[in-house]
């Protein structure tokens, strides 16, 4: 079974349609995975480079800032500890990584989890040519020819120069190649519109890579 969405040109005539695969874009979403690979993908995301200086790493003296006794105030033992002015800071943030294990089939699940429900919403459109020049404003109307909701997500080819020129600076649109689509900018975005080029191309990677992964059954079976 594969589902079928038509393609538009920049004017918004329809120029054609094409086929999306089922096992792509019409899955069971799995929340759970999703939310597990998008906090993963942020968590990648952190700097991870926050640092503060203990008690050992100020500068400052070693000596008592005041005797032991008969000052009235409490003891103290050097101007470097927490409670001082200028002092080190107790359990402060040190440098880490915050990267998750997140396998590659969790991954493609989450996707194709996330295409799926913007397919059963009627969110996925598809453009054969955003523009011929690198024209903000033209660009930007034959995207925006199928939806008036805030965020975009515009999936395009390698090769699609002009189309990127002309909308990397737009607002409410965001750019993304056909093979770095992930979760997380699917559930931010409201409405996805890719490039012919970019939705061919996207549906026949996973096709290779069944395929691939078939070639590498038989032979594991023939040996």
């Amino acid at each position: 079974m594969a589902l079928t969405v038509d393609i538009k040109s920049a004017e918004g005539k329809k120029v054609g349609s094409v086929d999306l695969p089922s096992e792509i874009f019409d899955v069971q979403a799995n929340v759970p995975l999703i939310h597990q690979v998008v906090v993963a993908q942020l968590a990648a995301a952190r700097a991870g480079t926050a640092k503060t200086k203990n008690r050992g790493e100020v500068s400052g003296t070693g000596k008592k800032p005041f005797k032991q006794k008969g000052t009235g105030r409490a003891r103290q033992g050097s101007v470097r500890a927490p409670l001082q002015r200028h002092g080190g800071v107790s359990h402060g943030p040190v440098p880490r990584k915050y990267d998750q294990r997140t396998p590659k089939k969790m991954i493609a699940a989450a996707i194709k989890g996330c295409l799926s429900d913007r397919q059963r919403e009627d969110r996925i459109h598809v453009i054969d040519s955003i523009t011929s020049s690198p024209s903000t404003q033209a660009a930007i109307a034959a995207v925006r020819q199928f939806t008036d909701r805030k965020n975009i997500l515009v999936v395009l080819s390698r090769s699609e120069d002009l189309a990127w020129r002309a909308l990397r600076n737009a607002d409410d649109t965001h750019l993304i190649v056909n093979d770095q689509l992930n979760a997380y900018d699917i559930l931010v975005a409201d409405d996805l519109v890719f490039s012919e080029s970019a939705i061919r191309e996207y549906i026949a990677g996973p096709v290779k890579q069944a395929a691939a992964v078939a070639r590498e059954s038989e032979v594991e079976v023939s040996a």
